[in-house]
């Protein structure tokens, strides 16, 4: 059932009251009255509105008086202003002072309606707003790092700290380990949090465009520059540059991104004037940037400017115990992505993922669990699961001879039993697929777990 709406209304004239009260009712809404700003503020002390439609002029508090009290409280209702005496230049100091909208008296229902269908449309967008600004930061708040290792918890820590501090970050670490993560959980915990943030990846930008993309431009100041152009610095103003790969680019924008830096302004291509801009800058590179400087290839002073603040993200084969984290989380991700059912990970397959070295880091680890949770048909990832290029390396104890003993037979007989269990469990005791997996038939199946004594719980 939806909940009626609550409206009050604040007139001086009873029958106006009154009036207002029965068309507004007859149409669902739950109508409360009072006949001046002070009684209007005396009602809003003990309930909340998500309408008011306030009078101007009134005894002892007018419409005026009223709303200078309110913008001094915690009043959240959408206030519509009416009078019979009205201008354009009472409209707008009305605007000013908080009121939503203006209606001329006399007026006809129509335009009351459409008044309060205009206000609940705003009042909804502005509830979607907040719900989709408290999605994206809990998105990228510093909670959706995942991991409990002293390597990771030490980044977190290093977050807090760094969080509402304009000092430059530098974040370090291999392609993969979620720099542009860090970054963004570093925004999203500060005051800036509600500007802009900003991830450009240098290393992608073409050289010739990439001063025109940090900078702007001025028309005319190249072939292609039809018009004025804002670059990502303008961009970004008041909120966070996030520079990725920064130590791709290009020695003769080391210096203006030096003076962008030291001086928060920047100077657009062709353009004579500099700009003020107040911008919080963080980078990240997988380079060593202290070796390049020692090459020539960065500017020493640069990269003492950028590295204020450094973070470095190990990579994952430096923090394992992170792994069935990560691998929990990814399941969960991707079930909700894909409309998946996929409840958990057979400790077998966890097991080879932990010891997996990981080059490509978690972008390569959240992928292998994306793809195997697409392509298998069972509610529980097995080994069978996982790509070759992952078990290929991988010593499973299932293969392991035991040392001194070297016959073939009773070898054979260990390795067929192992097989014939994994089989059962991959298909939760169902003989006849398991059959099919080993590549035996039924028959021979059933005599050797006979002969093997094998007794299958699908718990097991």
């Amino acid at each position: 059932m939806q909940k009626r709406r609550k409206i009050l209304i604040i007139d001086d004239e009873e029958n106006m009251r009154h009036v207002l009260k029965a068309m507004l009712a007859k149409e669902g809404y739950d109508v409360h009255l009072a006949a001046d700003g002070e009684d209007a503020l005396a009602v809003l002390e003990q309930q909340a509105f998500d309408t008011i439609l306030c009078d101007l002029r009134m005894p002892r508090m007018d419409g005026i008086e009223f709303l200078k009290n309110v913008s001094g409280r915690k009043i959240s209702s959408t206030i519509i202003t009416m009078s019979a005496y009205g201008t354009i230049d009472l409209a707008i100091e009305t605007m000013k002072l908080g009121a939503y909208d203006y209606i001329s008296k006399p007026f006809k229902p129509a335009e009351i309606f459409l008044a309060l269908k205009k206000a609940e449309e705003r009042e909804q967008l502005k509830k979607e707003n907040i719900t989709l600004r408290k999605e994206v930061e809990e998105k990228h708040s510093f909670k959706n790092l995942i991991g409990e290792s002293p390597e990771i918890l030490s980044v977190l820590d290093l977050i807090k700290k760094v969080s509402n501090v304009k000092s430059s970050v530098l974040i370090t670490g291999e392609s993969g380990t979620g720099k542009e993560l860090v970054a963004r959980a570093i925004h999203y915990s500060s005051q800036r949090r509600s500007e802009t943030f900003l991830a450009i990846n240098c290393g992608a930008i073409p050289e010739t465009l990439l001063e025109s993309e940090l900078f702007g431009h001025k028309r005319g100041s190249f072939t292609g520059a039809t018009q004025d152009r804002k670059g990502f610095f303008e961009e970004a103003d008041e909120g966070t540059l996030f520079l990725d790969e920064i130590g791709d680019i290009p020695a003769n924008l080391q210096v203006k991104l030096l003076r962008a830096l030291q001086e928060g302004e920047i100077r657009k291509i062709g353009d004579e004037h500099t700009v003020l801009v107040d911008v919080r800058v963080i980078t990240a590179t997988a380079k060593d940037l202290l070796r390049e400087v020692e090459k020539g290839l960065f500017r020493e002073d640069l990269y003492y400017r950028l590295n204020v603040l450094p973070i470095h993200i190990p990579p994952l084969r430096e923090r394992k115990q992170d792994i069935p984290l990560l691998i929990e989380h990814f399941i969960k991700k991707y079930n909700k992505i894909h409309g998946l059912a996929v409840k958990k990970i057979a400790s077998g397959a966890r097991k080879i993922l932990s010891s997996y070295n990981w080059p490509g880091n978690i972008r390569e680890l959240e992928n292998i669990i994306e793809r195997s949770m697409i392509l298998t048909g069972e509610s529980t990832l097995d080994v069978n699961d996982i790509p070759e290029s992952i078990t290929a390396n991988h010593s499973d104890d299932i293969w392991h001879i035991p040392e001194n003993d070297y016959s073939i037979k009773k070898l054979t007989r260990i390795m067929e039993g192992k097989l014939i269990r994994k089989a059962l469990k991959k298909v939760h005791g169902n003989k006849s697929r398991a059959s099919k997996l080993l590549e035996i038939s039924y028959p021979a199946l059933l005599s050797k777990i006979t002969e093997y004594g094998i007794k299958f719980d699908s718990s097991d």
